[in-house]
């Protein structure tokens, strides 16, 4: 598993992720067409993807699990499972790519349609769910491209709209979900629950090997093998990740986002930052 890439978008390694404002939607055709219409198995660490495919034929690699499909259909890729494709030439559709942080915030007040979506599906055939679904993605894609008053909030509701279409698709499929994860994946999941939930505290990794019921060994192991890091480095990138959003996004002082993601010393904030990107947090603040 340590030699299965993990990406950003397919392609894209690294984690800066500070120009994705709310979500990335590309074509099928303008990312498969740069790899022959092949895209190799990865797997993303923090995002979300949906997938529409609307003309063409694709075959579809879920971890050890082949299932070619037909249009209409829609692919649904939550954080982790290794998946790769192969596209026809005539492939037509869109790939919208979310953070899966916001998938989670989305759903928080819906347990079980947050359950259903941390696996993967794929969905297809002609039926009305699945093209009311369809219809919810453009419409959040719509919403996505323009700067227009109350965007934030919109972006919210056609993003919960959309999973709510691809859930109710589901309930109505007799298709079951792709077999996917083992204990490794489901350790690999509850460990980054934990990190969202815990990273701004830095607590030690023996916290978080003991909450998971597994040594901290073991827990390095599993995320070696998983995200192919630490599981230091996988919290310092998360916490990485938050500076650059408020060094983008917010007038704070570097102190005080350091202050905010739980360093009471500003200097080993900047020296992490540092470590980790190759620039100060003011640099990176100050650039083009």
């Amino acid at each position: 598993m340590s030699t299965i890439p993990t990406y950003a978008l397919y392609g894209e390694h690294g984690y800066d992720t500070t120009g994705l404002d709310w979500l990335h939607w590309e074509t099928v055709l303008s990312r498969s067409s740069l790899y022959g219409f092949r895209i190799a198995p990865h797997r993303h660490e923090q995002f979300f993807q949906i997938l529409h495919l609307a003309g063409g034929t694709a075959e579809v690699t879920i971890d050890n699990t082949l299932t070619s499909i037909t249009p209409p259909a829609i692919v649904v890729m939550p954080a982790l499972p290794v998946h790769g494709y192969v596209f026809s030439e005539d492939v037509e559709g869109v790939v919208v790519t979310l953070f899966e942080r916001d998938i989670r915030e989305v759903l928080a007040s819906a347990p079980e349609i947050d359950a259903c979506l941390r696996r993967p599906h794929i969905l297809q055939g002609a039926d009305c769910e699945i093209e009311q679904a369809a219809r919810e993605l453009t419409a959040l894609i719509a919403e996505a491209d323009v700067q227009a008053p109350g965007r934030a909030l919109a972006m919210r509701g056609r993003i919960g709209s959309a999973l709510v279409a691809i859930y109710r698709a589901l309930e109505a499929s007799n298709e079951p979900p792709p077999e996917t994860g083992g204990r490794t994946q489901r350790h690999a999941r509850a460990f980054q629950q934990l990190v969202e939930r815990e990273y701004r505290h830095h607590r030690p990794i023996g916290f978080y090997a003991g909450t998971l019921g597994i040594t901290p060994p073991h827990l390095n192991r599993i995320c070696r093998s998983v995200f192919g890091a630490s599981a230091l480095k996988v919290i310092e990138r998360r916490l990485v990740l938050e500076a650059k959003r408020y060094l983008t996004f917010s007038s704070l002082s570097i102190k005080e986002i350091a202050a905010l993601l739980g360093y009471a010393d500003a200097g080993y904030f900047n020296r992490m930052f540092r470590r980790e990107t190759g620039i100060a947090p003011g640099q990176f603040r100050r650039r083009d």
